[in-house]
């Protein structure tokens, strides 16, 4: 449940109730956007009310020759087209309308009139219509009277300097004006200018008031879909867990498409700007004197005349912080967020609570992983390198020991430190590699492929067959993920699969149904598995498709028990570009 809570203003920029001063209305922008409005509102309602009566009356009047038929459905028609052009002459107010929904298929003129006639929409419309022209020139008399007494007050120094060119005569007399009257007379234009100001800003406001309350789509089943189809998405962003900056401003774009807010900014606890959609104001950013609590919406006054919604952004408690920052919404002047729209607002809110809550959690499991990957690092340090430095150790003292006395066990000795400082020295590059295959850019997959090969056969023994025999034109994103696959793929020969010998090879087609493609094969005469039993490899399976998948190929595991495994992977083949031929001299 969403409670707005207006609060009284502390002096800042947000404000619970506008700081009026002398000159607020005359240097308000509002107040000239509401002149400009009040001077095209005339012609437009004189306009409007001329054609559609205009079509009204020939209906009737010709509706025994037919052809009023389709004077009165012209008529009807201009209604709702008419109205557009009045929602884009409320913009100059600064009044923003939701998006028409998409037109349904026209099934003929009796469902179109069905429609539009059980359309409220229309009939809102129509009275806009009627009360524009009748309103317009009341604002345009009052508005006359004013500027007359206002000019008047102002100009009354030429009164006093050139009585002969403005002569006030009074029965017989000819009034000339005195220094304390011309003086009463400029205070009496000076006031008149200000009040014309704030009648004009009031005018502005009531216009503001009237446009969207009469032409203003359907509240209820627009606003409801558009909210659902922005949740929808806002969703989907969040689950897809990806740069937290990117999915900020894309929650911030579904808040303000969704909502009748003029911009939508999201913010830190400090008040530092995180993301915006729209046009910056006074307000989206910067300290609050209080933040709302967890459900609750505080709506301020504006200076302008506009609405400021701010609600909190609330973590999980799992996240060690309650405070996410806060969710801002700017409306124009005359435009109050309802009930409804905040409950919208305040579940935007939440999904960027939940965004900055799984950024945590990515950041925490890298961190972790990361300690894992030392931690295993490690663990193959002391069991392989550690373990060959002490028996190089052993191997030197024993040589020593028996230098003078057993020159045959001093070689035997020294040709076992020497093997084992080559092991060593495997081992220690095979975990390099592991780390940060240099030979992937430098020399490409072949290259790649064949030391890692070695490695396998130093470390554990395995006997490699390897056909190497040319680099396959792939792409670099495609050489990285069909390393990573063979290196996932010979990683578990080593783990799971008790093999003697495996065979890694690297083929490519010219031509296939979907052109050339390169396929990197992985055998092993190893104990084999059941691909269908659940649980056997699932992990391990699914990052080599993921890979592949994002390189454009496809993975193919075929395993028996007793069998050994081959595992296959097809990538398309990079395009090679033929040379232009050399034109001779």
């Amino acid at each position: 449940m969403v409670r707005m809570r207006p609060v009284a203003g502390d002096g800042g920029q947000i404000q619970g109730r506008r700081r009026e001063r002398v000159l607020s209305d005359l240097l308000d922008p509002h107040t000239y956007r509401a002149a400009l409005y009040i001077f095209l509102a005339l012609p437009m309602g004189t306009f409007t009310a001329g054609l559609i009566t205009g079509g009204v009356v020939g209906g009737l009047l010709t509706l025994a020759f037919l052809v009023g038929a389709a004077f009165l459905l012209g008529s009807l028609w201009l209604v709702g087209g008419l109205g557009d052009v009045q929602r884009a002459l409320a913009g100059v107010l600064g009044v923003t309308f939701a998006p028409p929904p998409l037109p349904p298929a026209y099934r003929g003129m009796l469902a179109w009139l069905r429609g539009t006639l059980a359309d409220p929409l229309t009939y809102r419309t129509l009275l806009f219509h009627v009360v524009q022209l009748p309103l317009a020139a009341v604002c345009w008399v009052v508005l006359a009277m004013l500027v007359a007494a206002t000019l008047l007050g102002l100009l009354s120094p030429l009164w006093a300097l050139y009585p002969d060119l403005f002569p006030v005569v009074w029965g017989e007399q000819t009034l000339l004006p005195s220094p304390l009257a011309v003086a009463g007379l400029v205070a009496l234009g000076l006031g008149g200018l200000l009040v014309l100001a704030g009648v004009l800003n009031l005018m502005g406001r009531m216009w503001t008031r009237l446009a969207v309350a009469l032409l203003s789509r359907d509240p209820g089943y627009e606003a409801a879909r558009r909210e659902v189809v922005a949740l929808r998405r806002a969703a989907g962003r969040v689950a897809l867990g990806d740069d937290l900056d990117a999915t900020l401003a894309d929650l911030t774009e579904q808040a303000r498409a969704a909502s009748t807010a003029l911009s939508v900014a999201l913010t830190a606890p400090d008040g530092t700007l995180r993301a915006l959609s729209g046009p910056q104001g006074r307000g989206l950013s910067g300290p609050l004197d209080r933040l709302p609590s967890q459900g609750e919406a505080d709506v301020r006054l504006v200076q302008g005349g506009g609405a400021l919604a701010t609600l909190p952004v609330t973590l999980p408690v799992s996240a060690g912080a309650l405070e996410g920052g806060t969710l801002r919404a700017l409306y124009p002047a005359g435009v109050r967020p309802g009930a409804d729209e905040l409950a919208f607002l305040l579940s935007i809110a939440d999904h960027a609570g939940t965004a900055q809550h799984a950024a945590q959690l990515i950041e925490r499991a890298g961190a972790r992983a990361g300690e894992q990957e030392r931690a295993r690092l490690a663990r193959e340090l002391h069991d392989s390198v550690a373990q060959a430095l002490y028996g190089i150790s052993l191997g030197a003292k024993t040589a020593r020991a028996t230098l003078d006395r057993d020159p045959e066990r001093t070689r035997a000795s020294l040709d076992y430190t020497i093997r084992l400082a080559d092991g060593g020295v495997s081992e220690m590059k095979a975990l390099l590699f592991s780390l940060r295959p240099d030979a992937l850019e430098e020399g490409g997959l072949v290259a790649a492929l064949s030391q890692h090969a070695h490695a396998l056969e130093a470390r554990h023994g395995l006997t490699v067959h390897a056909g190497l025999d040319f680099e396959p034109s792939l792409t670099p994103d495609a050489q990285a993920a069909a390393y990573r696959v063979a290196q996932e793929a010979l990683h578990n020969v080593v783990k799971h699969a008790r093999a003697q010998n495996v065979w890694l090879a690297v083929s490519q087609a010219d031509a296939g149904q979907d052109g050339p493609a390169v396929t990197i094969s992985i055998r092993d005469d190893g104990r084999g598995f059941d691909p269908t039993a659940a649980g056997r490899g699932t992990l391990g399976q699914r990052s080599m498709r993921e890979r592949a998948a994002g390189a454009g190929g496809t993975l193919e595991v075929r395993s028996a028990a007793g069998e050994g495994t081959t595992v296959t992977l097809r990538l398309p083949a990079q395009p090679v570009l033929s040379r232009p031929a050399e034109v001779g001299a």
